[in-house]
């Protein structure tokens, strides 16, 4: 049989063929750039090339030169820092995917001396908002990966972690107490409000914390016979271990006029106002901030304007947290002082208005201070202050029994706020939950109970 041998033939594939080439004919050498044709490009890691162009493929962290200063980083670099100059901040990027990574090192072994701290730009670090991550030990280098919008970055490999900074938060807090009750028979002036507390208590994060929450009740009203003085409210509180813990006073009960003894208001949080008797004269506001606290929590109540022969006697308002008691004048009974407004909750709500004094038959009757205070009244039960709001009840006009018992003092509330990201769910006492407030988490207690952190 013949042999036939082709030297160097011309080979044409159709370009229906050269797809079906198998790829393990293809085992070495390169495409020459005039065999890549066309306007087209190809993809590489995610950036489009232009064909017949070259590109650099990274690997690795993509290092930066040494940062002696503030600066913002960028995902996928690297950065040396000497801080020997001075403590550093390095800002993160504002937003980030899952993935991205960012390396910073201690380059002169100086951050014991001089610390770097990142500010997060708004994202998370180990599921916080807050404070700015610090670090302060010598020969750090702290790779951070972005995880997601729960938990943020996460430093994978941060080196010796025993002085940086904690990852903590803050809660804010109103403790309102319960509103004092107003006075009775027959000429009661009104009742203060609960004592109101409202701040910050910082540290939260760095352990498990229980804050024992309790709400005080308002005081009842003074009855139509002795005692016809109105009764103090409960205390509102939060306590626990590793916090400070705040006391709110329960508001001051209204006086009475059976007695000598009782025509004075009580002191509390904000004092009741004052009533008044035959022969001894006129009663006095209790005192309110009583136990002294700072900021004040809480107003004096006012005085009572008893005049022999009158017939009116009026009586005088509590006190409230942003206001003193109005006092007796004339034919007109004081009006209970004016509560002070929080927007913990996300709006403006004003608590802990003193409750109005009462005048016998014809006159003026004092009104409720704004923040829950109950109106001074003629004739019946004194109005009652609004519930969970620390207002002070109506003081109560009449001749005696039933038709002059004081209006009770309302309710305390306690209110917690806290990041979102940082609320764990674990209460007691069956809180209203309300979360997403301008990136809070509101607690508000209307009874007893606890958080745990």
């Amino acid at each position: 049989m013949a042999i036939i041998k082709i030297k160097n033939p011309a080979i044409d594939l159709d370009a229906a063929e050269i797809p079906n080439l198998p790829a393990s004919k293809i085992t070495s050498g390169t495409f020459a750039n005039d065999k890549l044709t066309g306007s087209g490009a190809i993809t590489i890691n995610g950036s489009s090339v232009a064909l017949g162009a070259s590109t650099t493929i990274a690997t690795g962290t993509d290092w930066q030169s040494v940062q002696t200063s503030n600066f913002t980083a960028a995902v996928g670099k690297g950065y040396p820092i000497n801080t020997t100059g001075g403590a550093i901040t390095c800002t993160f990027p504002s937003s980030a995917s899952a993935g991205d990574t960012i390396v910073l090192m201690d380059y002169a072994r100086n951050f014991a001396t001089n610390s770097l701290t990142i500010n997060q730009n708004s994202l998370k670090f180990q599921g916080n908002t807050s404070p700015n991550p610090e670090y302060n030990t010598n020969g750090q280098t702290i790779t951070c990966t972005y995880i997601d919008t729960t938990q943020g970055w996460i430093p994978s490999s941060d080196d010796d972690v025993t002085l940086e900074t904690p990852q903590t938060y803050s809660i804010d807090f109103l403790v309102v107490a319960g509103g004092g009750g107003g006075g009775g028979c027959d000429h009661g002036g009104g009742g203060g409000a609960g004592g109101f507390r409202t701040s910050t208590q910082s540290g939260f994060g760095a352990g498990t914390n229980t804050i024992t929450v309790t709400v005080g009740n308002g005081g009842a009203g003074g009855t139509g016979s002795t005692p016809s003085r109105g009764v103090n409210g409960s205390d509102s509180s939060i306590s626990g271990t590793g916090i400070t813990t705040i006391t709110s006073t329960g508001g001051g009960g209204g006086g009475g006029n059976l007695s000598s003894s009782e025509i004075n208001g009580s002191d509390g949080g904000s004092g009741g106002g004052g009533a008044g008797i035959a022969g001894t004269g006129n009663g006095s506001g209790g005192s309110g901030n009583t136990p002294s606290t700072s900021p004040s929590q809480g107003n004096n109540g006012g005085n009572g304007n008893y005049t022999a022969g009158s017939p009116n006697y009026p009586t005088a308002g509590g006190g409230g947290a942003g206001a003193v008691g109005g006092s007796a004048v004339g034919s007109a009974a004081g009006n209970g002082g004016n509560g002070a407004a929080s927007s913990i909750t996300g709006s403006s709500v004003t608590y802990a208005g003193g409750g109005g004094g009462s005048i016998y038959s014809s006159g003026t009757q004092g009104t409720g201070g704004t923040g829950g205070g109950g109106a001074g009244v003629y004739g019946s039960t004194g109005t009652a202050g609004t519930a969970n709001t620390g207002g002070g009840g109506g003081g109560s006009s009449g001749v005696g029994g039933s038709n002059s018992v004081g209006g009770a003092g309302g309710s305390g509330v306690v209110i917690l706020s806290m990041p979102d990201g940082d609320y764990s769910g674990t209460t007691s006492g069956s809180p209203t939950v309300a979360t997403g407030v301008s990136g809070k988490t509101i607690l508000t207690f209307t009874g007893s109970g606890s958080y745990t952190t």
